[in-house]
């Protein structure tokens, strides 16, 4: 097909696309991006092996083939039966829009020889009016506070606040990970489980699927901090094995470098295998979850996440969000207690493990209350009796 002096294929992939509009049309659009993608990094391009486009301006062609494309899908709707479609995208926004930490004031000071100074040798923003001067000050920026009137609520906003556009949902290339953080007992595990289902459920309501047969995949999965503990062997290998295991699940306990490693291969790849913790052996359990490209929402949970000390502070870089729960120290280590009861530990056992005397989750829960200053968002945590 001939436009003046460029060649075009867009007709060609219009009759190939028509025999099977859900699925190809999704492929072309899919392929047409990486294609162009490619393109505006190769300065010079001016030939592509499978003839798609030959001329100097190699992208012009490929955007004139994706607006083909959509006006495809556009048609397809009133001559096909969909199977999967999102008709908005606008309403399945990622929540990226990053505040800055830090507000900026113009603060009125009174002059005297020693404030004056003082400002004059500072580089600083300043504007003079009469005896006082306004100096341009920074100050640090609250962090906002998600409260609700049920845990149920909480999972709720969560849910909407990070559900994927369906044009992310086809970008092979886009994660968002959320570090979420919290002392224990505060009921990470429980959001984060909470928070992933229901992005599922939503994504699976907006995606329109007119036949019950064909269910849209999965686009949020959980990863545990859990599965990044040290083996007991490697505990064993310490210098005091006997404090290493009663103090499992201090900082030193866990493979922050392991977590690091991971996080950066499903930044650069796009996908991972990641660990779990069998607790009924007590370690973890190599490569148990995949995390594919389909995954586009990722909850990492776990008690550092946030922490700014040592290779956390790196960890914690690779978040798009960072969420703690807040609770109550004592209500926190009133859950824990329970979970260790039922978990099948003696009382008097459990109790040890949470006491201020023996130190192990109180110790760890008061190191992990310093680092809420880290994040973008603070979730108070409500008992779960009242949702």
């Amino acid at each position: 097909m001939e436009k003046g002096n460029r060649q075009v294929v867009v007709s060609a992939l219009q009759f190939a696309c028509t025999d099977d509009v859900p699925t190809n049309l999704a492929t072309a659009e899919s392929c047409s991006l990486e294609t162009l993608s490619t393109l505006k990094f190769a300065q010079r391009a001016k030939f592509i092996k499978n003839n798609a486009v030959v001329n100097e301006d190699a992208s012009g062609d490929v955007v004139a083939m994706r607006l083909q494309i959509q006006q495809l899908k556009i048609s397809s709707i009133s001559t096909t039966t969909l199977h999967y479609f999102c008709p908005s995208t606008e309403s399945l926004l990622f929540k990226r829009v990053k505040l800055p930490s830090w507000d900026q004031h113009l603060v009125s000071i009174s002059l005297n020889s020693r404030t004056e100074q003082r400002l004059l040798a500072r580089p600083c923003s300043l504007a003079h009016k009469g005896n006082s001067v306004k100096v341009k000050c920074s100050q640090k920026r609250e962090i906002p506070v998600l409260e609700a009137s049920s845990m149920d609520e909480v999972f709720d906003i969560l849910a909407e606040r990070i559900l994927p556009t369906s044009s992310v949902a086809s970008n092979p290339n886009t994660k968002h990970i959320v570090g979420l953080a919290g002392p224990p007992g505060s009921g990470k595990s429980t959001l984060a489980s909470e928070v992933t289902q229901r992005i599922n459920k939503f994504w699976f309501q907006r995606a329109c699927t007119s036949d019950p047969q064909v269910v849209p995949p999965d686009v949020a999965i959980v990863v545990p901090m859990d599965g990044f503990h040290l083996y007991r062997s490697q505990l064993d290998a310490m210098e005091n094995p006997e404090e290493a295991h009663a103090r499992r699940g201090a900082p030193w306990t866990f493979d922050p470098v392991l977590l690091l490693n991971c996080l950066k291969s499903l930044r650069k790849q796009g996908s991972v295998y990641a660990p779990s913790f069998a607790h009924g052996i007590g370690d973890p359990i190599e490569d148990d979850i995949f995390v594919s490209l389909q995954h586009k929402v990722v909850i990492v949970e776990g008690n550092y996440l946030l922490s700014d000390e040592g290779v956390w502070k790196e960890v914690s870089s690779i978040f798009d969000e960072k969420w703690f729960i807040d609770v109550d120290l004592e209500t926190a280590m009133q859950r824990v207690l329970k979970r260790h009861i039922s978990t099948g530990k003696p009382p008097d056992v459990a109790q040890w493990r949470v006491s201020e005397i023996d130190y192990n989750d109180r110790p760890n829960a008061e190191f992990i209350m310093k680092s809420k200053k880290n994040a973008d968002l603070v979730i108070k945590s409500i008992d779960f009796f009242q949702r």
